[in-house]
C-alpha cells in the first residue's frame, strides 16, 4: 500500500459511525490504542488561552509569550528563570490531572479488552487515568523524567519532588486534588532557588527534560522494555481481529502511529481502523472497507460510544 494515496473521508452519517465503532470495540480480540495529541487537548491539555494566562500571565506581562510552546523556547538570561517557567510547565501538564475525563472514559471502554497504548504524548494521562503502566509505550519521553543534557549516560530521573518543590519556591500552592493555586496575597516569582536547579548527578552539568527534540533524548532501560512490550503485543495479535484506534493523531510524526497502523490494517483482513480526529479524520482508499473515520472532538466522541 502506497503512503502518499489521496486520503479518503468518510460520508457515511455520524450515528452510524457510532454504531460500527461499538461493534468493533465489542467483538476485538484486541486493541491497539495510538494517541497524539489531540486527545489531550479534546481532554482539555489546551496550550494558549485560558489555561496559559491562568498560570503564566506574569511571564506573558514580561515576555509578551501567546502559548506555553513559545515561552518554552525563550533564551532565558538564567537558569533560574528557566526554571520557573519550565516547572510550572511540567507540572501543570504532567501532574495535573486533565480538566476532562477523557482519558478515564476511553480506560472504561477498553478495561476489560485484551489492549496496549501507543502514544506520542508526554503527558502520562493514560497511567494516571489507570492504564496499566505495562501496556503503554511513550514514545518521545515524560514530562515527568529528567537526563542529562549531555547526556553523559542512560538514565533517566523521576522529577515529580524537584518540581513540587520548585513551583511552591514561586509563591504558589499545592490543593488537595493537586491544583496550582495562584496566591491572593502576594506576587508570584519569576525565578527559583539556585540550589533547586537540577543537575546532573554524574557530570554536573545540568538537566533537561526527556522528551525527543535532538539527538540527546536518551532511551533508557524502561523505553526499550516498553517497545518490546508493544512489538510482542503486535506479533500475538497479528492475524487476530484486532482494531487500530486511532485518537487525535496528526501529520507531524506519522511513521510512528498513522503509518504503521495503516500498514497492519491492510495486511490483515480481520482489522479494522478506527480514527477519531477532529479536522483530520481520513485513510488510503486501499483500506476504506475496514476504516471507520469519525472527524469530532475526541472527548464527546467516546461520551456517545459510552452510551
Amino acid at each position: 500500500m502506497s503512503l502518499k494515496t489521496k486520503i479518503y473521508k468518510s460520508t457515511e452519517n455520524f450515528s452510524a459511525q457510532i454504531e460500527r465503532l461499538k461493534s468493533a470495540l465489542e467483538t476485538a480480540d484486541a486493541i491497539v490504542i495510538g494517541a497524539g495529541a489531540g486527545l489531550s487537548t479534546s481532554a482539555g491539555f489546551t496550550y494558549s488561552g485560558e489555561r496559559f494566562q491562568k498560570y503564566f500571565f506574569n511571564f506573558v506581562e514580561k515576555y509578551h509569550f501567546e502559548d506555553m510552546y513559545s515561552g518554552g523556547f525563550y533564551p532565558y538570561q538564567t537558569p533560574e528563570a528557566y526554571w520557573a517557567y519550565w516547572s510550572r510547565y511540567i507540572y501543570i501538564n504532567r501532574y495535573m490531572n486533565a480538566p476532562k475525563s477523557t482519558y478515564e472514559n476511553i480506560f472504561t471502554l477498553v478495561k476489560d479488552k485484551d489492549y496496549f497504548v501507543l502514544t506520542t504524548n508526554v503527558d502520562h494521562c493514560f497511567q494516571k487515568a489507570g492504564f496499566d503502566k505495562k501496556r503503554l509505550f511513550y514514545t518521545q519521553g515524560d514530562y515527568g523524567l529528567f537526563q542529562c543534557s549531555e547526556p553523559c549516560h542512560n538514565d533517566t530521573y523521576d522529577n515529580e519532588t524537584v518540581i513540587r518543590e520548585t513551583v511552591l519556591a514561586q509563591s504558589f500552592t499545592i490543593g488537595n486534588d493537586g491544583e496550582l493555586i495562584r496566591p491572593a496575597d502576594r506576587k508570584l516569582k519569576m525565578s527559583v532557588p539556585t540550589e533547586l536547579i537540577p543537575k546532573c548527578p554524574k557530570c554536573g552539568k545540568p538537566m533537561s527534560m526527556n522528551l525527543r527534540a535532538d539527538d540527546t533524548f536518551v532511551q533508557d532501560s524502561g523505553w526499550d522494555q516498553a517497545a518490546e512490550r508493544y512489538e510482542n503485543f503486535i506479533r500475538t495479535h497479528k492475524h487476530q481481529r484486532i482494531v487500530f484506534l486511532e485518537l487525535g493523531v496528526g501529520f507531524n510524526t506519522p511513521i510512528i502511529i498513522k503509518y504503521p497502523f495503516w500498514q497492519m490494517t491492510a495486511e490483515n483482513p480481520n482489522a479494522t481502523f478506527a480514527c477519531l480526529n477532529y479536522g483530520q479524520a481520513g485513510v488510503p482508499p486501499e483500506i476504506k472497507s475496514q476504516s471507520i473515520c469519525i472527524d469530532g472532538n475526541i472527548h464527546e466522541v467516546i461520551e456517545e460510544v459510552m452510551r
